[in-house]
């Protein structure tokens, strides 16, 4: 294996990639082929712009759409194609693409929490009631492989993500809704994003165990790629993250045994320009999509392996509706 220099990470929301004619969530019709073909080629298009050595994809609810993404770029004998076996197209997964020589071993695609997950409290003051949060899995299975760039360094261990989304929940099949509709109408849109919200935070922090168990103590490098469905300073990412010390004084140095250091705020710190997004709602640009290196990837850490250079967005086709 030759020894790699250079190490790049991308996310990829394929926004509904599947077949045409193929059913997606209440459209029925899926999409036409006309329009099939124009995803294809796009998607191509940015796979080749990006040339990542690896890419971590949501959103692909057919593995053979993801196969002719890469062979209309040309790209099918460069990298290898990390699919979830036997997936049926009926939901939308998480995939990788890895160049060729990079892999180790096999993918997993975990869609349990880990067992000893427990969201459940008596409270911790006499103020405060008792809560019980019921969830054992996450809402897309998390896709986790490893890579290893340097024939005498150490493996990278690589997460694909996609967290429960913003929209509220739609509540209105629940039996309690449908025993008073009148009332729970007028509050529908309020209890269906708590309960998103919930879900999302319940999935951040089943997450944040699967990585703390792995890196704890030890000196691993983890890359964790996807859709986490909040912001920057989010708790979603807080709790992801476990919230590391950027800001560093004199010469001292730092690092995080666990902490997580996400991408866009390293390139804050290499920029006078701060803003980016990677998604618009109601005019409204957030950066729901995130890169998450640990502190092997950062500048200031004592335990830095790697070198981070920079980040780019590819996001001009938000503001374009055709």
């Amino acid at each position: 294996m030759a020894k790699r220099t250079q190490l790049s990470f991308a996310s990829f929301n394929l926004y509904n990639l599947n077949l045409p004619g193929h059913s997606m969530y209440r459209n029925q019709t899926g999409w036409k082929e006309a329009e099939y073909q124009k995803k294809i080629d796009w998607a191509a298009e940015m796979v080749k712009d990006i040339d990542a050595s690896v890419i971590g994809f949501q959103e692909l609810w057919n593995a053979k759409a993801l196969k002719d993404v890469f062979k209309a770029g040309g790209l099918y004998k460069d990298y290898d194609l990390l699919l979830l076996p036997q997936h049926n197209g009926k939901s939308i997964v998480c995939a990788a693409a890895v160049k060729k020589g990079l892999l180790v071993g096999q993918p997993e695609w975990i869609k349990s929490f880990p067992e000893a997950f427990n969201l459940t409290s008596k409270g911790d003051d006499i103020q405060t009631a008792k809560i019980s949060v019921n969830i054992n899995q996450f809402s897309r299975a998390v896709l986790k492989f490893v890579i290893k760039p340097r024939k005498k360094g150490m493996p990278i261990m690589v997460y694909v993500a996609h967290l429960k989304s913003k929209r509220p929940t739609e509540v209105y099949r629940e039996n309690w809704f449908k025993e008073d509709k009148a009332y729970f109408k007028k509050h529908s849109n309020a209890l269906g994003y708590a309960i998103s919200t919930i879900r999302r935070t319940a999935e951040a922090a089943a997450l944040r165990m699967m990585i703390v168990d792995e890196v704890k103590s030890t000196e691993k490098p983890l890359v964790v790629l996807g859709d986490l469905n909040d912001s920057q300073m989010s708790n979603t990412m807080n709790i992801l993250t476990g919230q590391p010390n950027y800001l560093l004084s004199g010469l001292s140095q730092g690092g995080s045994d666990t902490g997580l250091y996400a991408v866009g705020t390293l390139q804050e710190y290499r920029s006078l320009r701060d803003v980016y997004y990677t998604h618009i709602y109601q005019n409204t640009k957030s950066s729901l999509d995130h890169i998450l290196v640990s502190q092997e990837f950062y500048d200031n850490s004592r335990k830095r392996v790697w070198a981070f250079l920079g980040m780019e967005v590819f996001n001009d086709h938000l503001n374009n509706d055709k």
